[in-house]
């Protein structure tokens, strides 16, 4: 113990929105029907906390508290006594902790009242049951929601809220590390420090998560009942420390544990299997990883350094040479250096590339600490740092680079952990910060590794690109002065390193080209990136073709290229990458104007990016979010998306998504009628002006930007943006912008031109396909048509655009060509989604549910599926058939049934 501090108690639950979600609905209908709900997790995740907050959020009646021991009933006739106590009709909260410490007869008497509730009143049941065993039959009847670590993003910002965001940077990054997003260990960690070392003042313990930590935090769940599940559980915890996973080959640990306990006669007493520990076909695991990290630190240091060596001699006889090394590393006695080991280690994570980055990131950090030399020790804290970073772990990462960061070494090591740090800032920090790192990275690597340099100045050129500093990114791209040095100084790198570094090269020279608007010099180094996507197989390199690939406007390019990166990365389990290929492929989608399955891959990419800690990367997937959700009639959803988006574009520097997310906000605006805010907050992105959007992105929202000047009057405001866009349009990269430019005149032309001119723009919508905005052309066609009285035109281009609207789930516009064909009187006010039977089966079980007034909760309890579920297919409920509420939607339902029956039981075949 190093002196304990006063740490603030968090102010919120972080991280448990949907565990609140499952709780306030017990508590919503219990005054109604009663409930129960186990809540379950491993020590420290906060179970008694979730329980507090529901306790302190009941209002509808008294709250009844039992705990283990001396405050659990004996009987079932008990606690059904105690309920009676209660008086009246009131519903009855009962709060119960750690019921899986409760012993048996109170077990027996409170699984029993579950079911046999008072007869006075409605009661609710909501039991806290540990994580870290074996689910307990006697609650396995009932609905239970889980407490799972939190995220990295939401530790840290539990971490602020603990410490008031005063910690250093590098005691952050280790204390994120080392709590593996458990609150509670968070929390105890925080307290073990001393004011100075929060702060960076002092050095840190050696192990920060000690074993007094983990046990305090743990409590007795590690705790085996003989010493023959003792010496299982500590043979599992240190069989999983050498995997890139939660579990461990259950054959493995049997062996090693014959070694470490040999028993006399044929073989060991089987006996039965630990309740901290499951098995899944040949695989074990704990239930929780605190439990399993407690296990470990708090064993017999000669047992465990047995156990590591037990499992060390079964690995060397199934000649898996990297796993036994690092067992046979962690059997050694003290600290001391073991140079040969660690050369062995190192080597060994070197020749296994086939090996999972984690457990090559652990084991680079393991010989580093066996290393005496501090510039090799620096180079192994350097190359695990990087494995880390692949694995999608940068709270991982961040630590490793300190410790190299903390020697001397070489500039080309130096350059390599600045070029770690800068990938890590690009993705998850300011950029910046990211695109100066990146920079001395480049500058370092250059006379040794001038493949790896080249890598670092792409990757600053794309952070200048996401901070929207088109000089720092064209000084980025500029082409480096030849090497002087003699051809035998100087030699030609492998044919490998070669391919890479042609490839990073054409990318740079045609991304500057691009830039300086010579697509004739962009085309082809561009064109030849693309090309090398077809036949490379590392993720990277399929990365650089579908980024090629929409610079060029080859959308279809960019998918494919996308779609082989993702296949890549999560073959290579490059759990950092996979973000990123979602991204490129949503941008294609959005850039062809497939919608839906841009937000399909964008939801996964937020998903995947939130739990490799990229919050850039995930604040991109919130801004492609917003964009899809703005054609639809789903203003909360665009507002939620956007505001995430911001927060994290306004800290970090994120002109891009800024730019995107704005421009979502104003179309929705747009696409709910309200043109007047939309170039209000368009003209901001469009219109020349230190406040003008990302230079790469603010053309793609001028078409929207006419639109709504057109309709709000501003004609003049529009001229000088449409002749860049223009310009923009014959550049080539995007597919849709001849059409739109086609479009934008029509808007401003005069009468005797206007429709000539919307008839040209839809024949080049026919050319480069997409939904979307055809339909909006057909759609700004017909109401022109319509307003000079040619009705019968009309209704051909409105009944047009509301099929291609309601092809890619355009909602909000859809109600637009409703409102115009109704106008015309070819859509009756009835009738005007046709029936019921446009929605799916499932589609119209929850719309007659949401009709008669069931909240989306209530809709998954009674379809038995999840609330997302519900949400997504009401939202494709609204859009097909046009509704804005949840009150239209029963108007609708009721008119439709009664004009036209539908079976309960059936929709469209």
């Amino acid at each position: 113990m190093t002196g304990e501090t006063t740490v603030r108690t968090a102010v919120r639950i972080h991280g448990r929105s949907a565990q609140q979600d499952a709780v306030r609905a017990l508590l919503h209908g219990l005054p109604a029907r009663g409930g129960h709900l186990v809540v379950t997790g491993e020590p420290g995740l906060g179970r008694t906390t979730l329980l507090q907050w529901a306790a302190r959020s009941f209002r509808a009646g008294p709250v009844l508290r039992l705990g283990p021991g001396p405050d659990a009933p004996a009987t079932a006739e008990h606690l059904l006594d105690i309920l009676r106590e209660v008086p009246g009709p009131a519903p009855v909260l009962v709060c119960a902790d750690d019921a899986h410490l409760w012993d048996t007869p109170a077990l027996i008497a409170l699984s029993r009242a579950t079911r046999r509730l008072r007869p006075a009143g409605p009661t609710g049941v909501l039991l806290a049951v540990a994580g870290h065993r074996a689910a307990d039959p006697d609650f396995a009847h009932l609905p239970a929601v889980r407490l799972d670590p939190l995220s990295p993003l939401v530790a840290a910002d539990l971490l602020d809220d603990l410490t008031d965001g005063a910690v250093a940077p590098a005691v952050r990054e280790r204390l994120l590390a080392e709590a593996e997003g458990n609150p509670a260990l968070l929390h105890a960690l925080v307290r073990r420090l001393s004011p100075a070392e929060l702060r960076g003042h002092l050095p840190l313990p050696g192990t920060l998560a000690d074993a007094a930590t983990l046990a305090e935090v743990a409590g007795d769940a590690p705790a085996g009942r003989c010493g023959d599940a003792r010496d299982l559980l500590l043979t599992v915890a240190a069989a999983v420390r050498a995997t890139d996973g939660p579990d461990a080959d259950a054959g493995l640990v049997l062996d090693a544990v014959r070694r470490l306990r040999p028993e006399p006669g044929p073989g060991p007493r089987p006996a039965p299997l630990p309740e901290q520990l499951a098995l899944a076909g040949d695989r074990l695991r704990f239930h929780g990883a605190l439990v399993r990290r407690a296990v470990l630190a708090t064993a017999v240091p000669d047992r465990r350094r047995a156990a590591h060596r037990a499992l060390a001699d079964v690995l060397e006889t199934g000649g898996d040479l990297l796993p036994a090394l690092l067992h046979r590393s962690w059997s050694l006695a003290g600290p001391a250096p073991a140079p040969r080991l660690a050369d062995r280690l190192a080597a060994a994570a070197d020749g296994t590339v086939s090996a999972p980055y984690g457990l090559r990131a652990t084991a680079y950090a393991r010989a580093a600490e066996l290393t005496a030399d501090a510039a090799t020790r620096a180079a192994r804290y350097t190359a695990a740092a990087e494995q880390a970073l692949l694995a999608g772990r940068p709270e991982r990462a961040r630590p490793l680079l300190t410790a190299a960061r903390d020697t001397a070494a070489p500039a080309a090591v130096r350059g390599r952990a600045e070029l770690v740090r800068g990938l890590t800032e690009l993705r998850d920090g300011p950029v910046g910060d990211a695109h100066q790192s990146l920079l001395l990275a480049a500058s370092l690597l250059a006379p040794d590794a001038p493949t790896a340099a080249d890598t670092a100045t792409l990757a600053a050129a794309d952070a200048a690109w996401a901070a929207g500093d088109l000089p720092a990114c064209l000084a980025a791209l500029a082409p480096e002065p030849r090497s002087t040095l003699p051809a035998h100084l100087n030699p030609a790198p492998p044919r490998a390193a070669g391919h890479l570094a042609a490839a990073v090269r054409e990318h740079r020279v045609g991304m500057r080209a691009m830039l300086e608007g010579r697509i004739d010099r962009a085309v082809a180094p561009l064109g030849q990136v693309v090309e090398r996507g077809r036949t490379d197989d590392c993720p990277e390199g399929l990365l650089r073709s579908a980024a090629a690939a929409l610079l060029l406007g080859d959308v279809d390019a960019a998918r494919r290229g996308g779609a082989r990166a993702l296949a890549a990365a999560r073959r290579l389990g490059s759990d950092a990458l996979v973000p990123q290929a979602l991204e490129y492929l949503a941008y294609a989608e959005l850039r062809a104007g497939r919608h839906p399955q841009a937000r399909t891959h964008a939801e996964e990419g937020l998903r995947t990016a939130l739990r490799a800690g990229q919050r850039n990367t995930a604040a991109h997937h919130r801004a492609i979010l917003a964009l899809a959700a703005s054609i639809e009639e789903e203003p909360d959803v665009v507002a939620r998306h956007v505001t995430a988006a911001l927060n994290t574009a306004r800290r970090h520097g994120l002109a891009q998504v800024a730019t995107l997310a704005e421009w979502a906000t104003a179309r929705a605006d747009l696409g709910r009628g309200r043109p007047f805010d939309a170039a209000d907050r368009l003209g901001l992105l469009v219109l020349p002006g230190p406040g003008r959007g990302h230079f790469a992105v603010w053309r793609l929202a001028v078409p929207c930007f006419v639109e709504a000047a057109v309709l709000a009057g501003r004609h003049e405001e529009t001229r000088e943006v449409l002749r860049d866009f223009a310009g923009w349009a014959a550049f080539g990269a995007d597919p849709q912008a001849a059409a739109q430019l086609a479009r934008c005149h029509a808007l401003l032309a005069p009468p005797e031109r206007a429709d000539g001119l919307y008839r040209q723009a839809l024949a080049r919508h026919d050319e480069a396909g997409g939904d979307f905005e055809r339909a909006r052309t057909a759609l700004l066609h017909g109401k022109w048509l319509r307003r000079r009285r040619r009705p019968r035109e009309a209704r051909g281009r409105l009944g047009t655009a509301l099929a291609g609207f309601d092809r890619c789930g355009a909602g909000v516009w859809a109600a637009q060509a409703r409102g115009e064909l109704r106008a015309l009187g070819a859509l009756s006010d009835g009738a005007d989604t046709g029936t019921l039977t446009r929605l799916t089966p499932q589609q119209l079980r929850i719309a007659r549910h949401v009709a008669e007034g069931a909240t989306n909760r209530e809709v998954a309890l009674t379809l038995a599926v999840s609330t997302r579920t519900v949400d997504y297919h009401l939202r494709k409920v609204f859009a097909a058939l046009g509704v804005r509420s949840r009150l239209e939607l029963a108007r609708m339902v009721e008119q439709a049934e009664q004009a036209e029956p539908v079976e309960k039981t059936g929709a469209r075949p």
